[in-house]
């Protein structure tokens, strides 16, 4: 696998849900040294959440999948005409 990067950071995690993908970077040199993003088709990085320690981005990296399944596991409601929503 190729070593992917992102505004200066290395991704060293990431965790697929369904179709979207979560990942977190690590720049030693930065002053917030770990971030989250959310990653669609696996170069475009988006809704960055930036840590000073390795732990907390692991903990938002599980919180941010999680939602993702929480919204994958709901039901499709469907509208009076019959139309998903």
């Amino acid at each position: 696998m190729t070593e992917r990067k992102n505004a200066g950071y290395t991704i060293i995690q990431s965790l697929r849900v369904g179709n979207a993908e979560f990942v977190i970077g690590h720049n030693p040199r930065a002053s917030a040294p770990y971030v989250t993003w959310q990653c669609r088709d696996g170069a475009s990085y988006f809704w960055g959440h930036y840590f000073m320690e390795k732990h907390h981005a692991e903990r938002d990296l599980l919180k941010r999948a999680g939602r993702e399944l929480d919204v994958a596991d709901m039901p499709v409601r469907k509208s009076k005409g019959g139309r998903e929503r």
